[in-house]
């Protein structure tokens, strides 16, 4: 029986963990990030990989960081055949990666070698693809350079967020590596080098970059929005005011007003002009120290005094 350290974090990861003990493979760890305090109380909460490991009586280790922890010295001593990753959370050392019989091999949600970093997901519903997909890859020192072992892809429809996505690439990334191990254990399949020419980074989300840029067309605006649900969230600044957007649309409507002025108020309807002529309607958002609230309560309340023709984001 094959044996396999496993190292994931959120639910991405749990079907994919899943898989592997459903198709037999002896998971000797599960190594994940360590409990979180959340909500004012600041209980401690148990990360997706946690939970699932535990259902299945797999020993879990969770450093705060791996190198040189007693955890990372743990599993090369449980020499294992393969070790598997996948949003993990952590770099993990050129040591542990040498500590395997076979292979160190990641999951990568994105079409390598576009997307290299920890935000692939929301760099591709971001910037309008129309196509993301599961890249699975041996792991090297470089993030995310490793040789190619298989990919699949999947379209991004226009309501996909984030976490759709999410839920989508795990299910096709669970396939894809079941389908692929055989080949990587028997030697069988030959890697693909990745082209450096073609590599595009996506690095993590900064604050600063949370904003809505009105000045982009409507289908880009629209875009972020989904990129950063549920988290961290996409904001704008109405009249000065800090109001996050969680959901939008946009519409059939053209426009010759400036970018980031209303187009149309109704008791039921925002329409904010973007880039190009576009039009976005604005559906869910999130005032300042506030609950979210459809449209129509936004604009009963801190919304009222927007007037058509009106410039409100910068």
């Amino acid at each position: 029986m094959t044996s396999v350290v496993f190292m994931g974090t959120p639910s991405f990861a749990v079907p994919i963990l899943r898989g592997l003990v459903e198709q037999g493979y002896d998971i000797l760890y599960a190594v994940t990030q360590p409990d979180r305090p959340v909500g004012r109380k600041h209980e401690l909460k148990k990360t997706p990989v946690k939970q699932i490991a535990e259902e299945f009586d797999i020993p879990v280790l969770a450093p705060a960081k791996l190198s040189s922890s007693e955890e990372m010295t743990t599993i090369i001593d449980a020499n294992p055949d393969l070790i598997i990753t996948a949003a993990y959370g952590q770099f993990l050392p050129t040591k542990l990666l040498n500590a395997v019989n076979i292979a160190a091999i990641n999951v990568h949600g994105s079409l390598l070698p576009k997307y290299r970093g920890g935000a692939p997901v929301q760099y591709a519903i971001m910037n309008g693809d129309e196509q993301t997909g599961i890249t699975i890859m041996y792991m090297v020192k470089k993030m995310d350079a490793g040789d190619i072992l298989a990919q699949a892809a999947i379209d991004i429809a226009n309501n996909d967020d984030t976490s759709s996505m999410f839920d989508k690439l795990s299910l096709v990334g669970r396939d894809l590596l079941i389908e692929t191990l055989p080949k990587v254990i028997s030697g069988e399949i030959k890697p693909i080098p990745q082209v450096e020419d073609e590599v595009v980074f996506s690095p993590n989300i900064k604050p600063e970059e949370e904003e809505l840029d009105f000045n982009q067309p409507a289908f880009l605006v629209d875009a972020k929005v989904r990129a950063l649900r549920p988290n961290p969230g996409a904001y704008t600044t109405i009249n000065n005011k800090r109001v996050k957007v969680w959901e939008a649309a946009v519409t059939e409507q053209v426009t010759e007003l400036a970018p980031g002025t209303v187009v149309s108020k109704t008791k039921h309807e925002l329409l904010i002009a973007a880039g190009d002529g576009t039009v976005l309607a604005l559906i869910v958002v999130q005032p300042a120290g506030k609950p979210k609230q459809k449209i129509t309560d936004y604009l009963n309340g801190a919304g009222q005094a927007l007037q058509e023709g009106q410039k409100v984001i910068k």
